[in-house]
């Protein structure tokens, strides 16, 4: 399986290839980072192959037991997350993989904390793998059935498990939610009021995006952006265990960012 499990994380990296995009990834492709991890505990080092194929059977597993929270898989969640592997662009052989996997989540018996915390163990030194993996659970409980009901309640329960706190969590789903539509797409001339609100909207969501206020200085936001690019970096996550199945998603995150970037930058005049 890990011969395939560092496959489809690259493919995450194609996405942004090209354009502003690719030239802006370019200025981190020479960070170098460890492709192994130590164990919490002091346990076995363990290889960037060995963390992408629990990191891609958690996320397949967490994300059935999510869909499966109040007590049954509707058509839609079911969709989602068919939605969710054919954007990670999976092969044949992955998807069935996982299906699979999804299929243990929603059995009666899947241990949740225990797999949380087999995830933890994997992960252990590399706390942005656990963020990209809620961003997957979250894009598929938001397509699913827009994260009501009891998925919620159960993803905050994961995020906790897992260390990341409930305002990440919001700002995670926020970023998500500004993500189904285009920074530039959403963007129209300067024709009607109800234009310049879209367009004043969609400049603060950009914001959000870099996570910085827009009362913060040129060299704040500058520095923000960086540190955005940094942490969702597609090679840098790939170094540190996140599989190839995943990398496309790391991709589209980037890419929201440096069109956050973008547009920000020029209504400035920067």
């Amino acid at each position: 399986m890990a011969s395939w499990i560092g496959k489809v994380v690259g493919g995450l990296i194609g996405l942004l290839a090209g354009g502003p995009v690719g030239a802006a990834l370019g200025v981190l492709v020479g960070h170098q980072y460890d492709a192994g991890s130590e164990g919490s505990g002091g346990g076995p080092r363990l290889s960037a192959a060995q963390i992408g194929e629990r990191f891609f059977r958690s996320t397949f597993q967490v994300m059935g037991h999510v869909a499966k929270s109040d007590g049954r898989v509707s058509e839609q969640e079911i969709q989602a997350a068919r939605s969710v592997m054919a954007d990670l662009r999976l092969t044949p052989e992955q998807v069935r993989m996982a299906i699979a996997c999804f299929t243990e989540g929603k059995a009666s018996q899947f241990n949740l904390d225990a797999a949380l915390d087999e995830l933890l163990r994997v992960c252990f030194g590399h706390p942005q793998l656990l963020r990209v993996f809620l961003e997957i659970q979250l894009r598929a409980a938001l397509a699913g059935n827009d994260l009501s009901g009891s998925a919620r309640g159960l993803l905050r329960r994961v995020a906790d498990r897992l260390g990341v706190s409930g305002l990440e969590l919001a700002h995670m789903e926020e970023v998500l939610r500004i993500r189904a539509g285009s920074f530039r797409s959403g963007r129209t001339g300067p024709g009607s009021a109800g234009a310049r609100v879209d367009e004043s909207q969609t400049l603060v969501a950009a914001y959000r995006v870099l996570e910085v206020e827009v009362s913060a200085s040129n060299e704040e936001i500058t520095r923000a952006y960086r540190r955005q690019l940094s942490r969702h970096h597609p090679d840098k996550l790939k170094a540190n265990g996140l599989p190839d199945s995943m990398i496309e998603h790391a991709k589209q995150r980037t890419q929201q960012i440096i069109e956050a970037w973008e547009l920000i930058k020029e209504r400035r005049g920067m």
